[in-house]
């Protein structure tokens, strides 16, 4: 069997099920340790028979509805490889958007000579953002928290094989940052946002495997952003920035709940590169 046969059978079955016949080259890419150049480059390169056999199984394991990124064991954000597994969910392009809105920001609000800026990332997950903010703004002291023990693991995983020195914290919502005695500057949050009714919606490659509090907010979608509205003044510095990841259609609710708790501050809602509604940041 060659790569470029075993591509083609990979292609062929992944379509009749319905799923990207490129996951193919990513699995094979994975099950090799190889790029994409060095892929088509060696097309009439034969597998051996342990490389043919595994990624045999990781192509049915996708067809089957197991996420790649949960077969290869990573997802690239920011342009580094995170380690990812069921217990967080899958970093999506849009939270990069996320990250950017908010190292934009810091950038213009506070001053460059402020040698000490404490963030936190709520519900970390992988720890993709916390992570993320720490290498590309070294000034800031970061620290990520999720309600998941599994979650912290992974994170403390990817922060220690990245090189960030992130501290994460176990526990629900904005409490461990109220145990610190500490007050924020940066608290950004992808929180659960999709409405429990559009579970049947969603692709079986996402329902089925990812973890669904890290996915449903409530009836409306909207729930955890009604618990981050009882605590978040008592986290905050008098300067502060607050942003959050949020669903289609969700700006006009969330944004109102901030103007309400934060008349003082700018608050803005920001569109994706598909023009949707995804991030609600409020400026102190």
């Amino acid at each position: 069997m060659t790569i470029f046969k075993a591509l083609q059978w990979a292609s062929s079955f992944l379509r009749e099920h319905g799923r990207d016949k490129n996951a193919g080259e990513i699995l094979l890419m994975n099950q090799l340790k190889i790029n994409r150049s060095r892929l088509f480059a060696e097309l009439r390169t034969e597998l051996s028979g342990e490389d043919w056999e595994q990624f045999r199984l990781d192509v049915q394991e996708h067809a089957a509805g197991k996420p790649v990124q949960y077969i290869t064991g990573y997802e690239e954000f920011f342009g580094r490889k995170f380690s990812v597994n069921p217990n967080v969910l899958i970093p999506r392009p849009e939270t990069e958007e996320l990250v950017m809105a908010v190292l934009n920001k810091v950038d213009r609000h506070f001053a460059a000579s402020q040698p000490e800026l404490l963030a936190a990332d709520v519900g970390t997950g992988s720890g993709a953002i916390a992570v993320t903010l720490k290498l590309e703004r070294p000034r800031l002291h970061v620290c990520g928290t999720d309600i998941s023990a599994g979650a912290i693991e992974i994170a403390k995983k990817n922060a220690g094989r990245l090189g960030a020195a992130v501290r994460f914290l176990q526990g629900d919502l904005l409490q461990p940052l109220l145990e610190t005695g500490h007050k924020f500057h940066v608290v950004v949050s992808n929180p659960p946002y999709i409405p429990r009714g559009e579970k049947e919606q969603l692709s079986d490659v996402v329902k089925g495997h990812e973890p669904s509090s890290a996915l449903f907010g409530g009836e409306d979608g909207l729930d955890f952003y009604r618990r981050f509205m009882e605590k978040l003044p008592d986290v905050l510095e008098d300067r502060a920035i607050v942003a959050f990841e949020i669903g289609a259609g969700q700006g006009e609710a969330v944004s109102g709940m901030m103007k309400v708790q934060f008349p003082e501050g700018l608050t803005e809602v920001l569109h994706d590169m598909n023009g949707k509604d995804r991030i609600v940041v409020t400026s102190l």
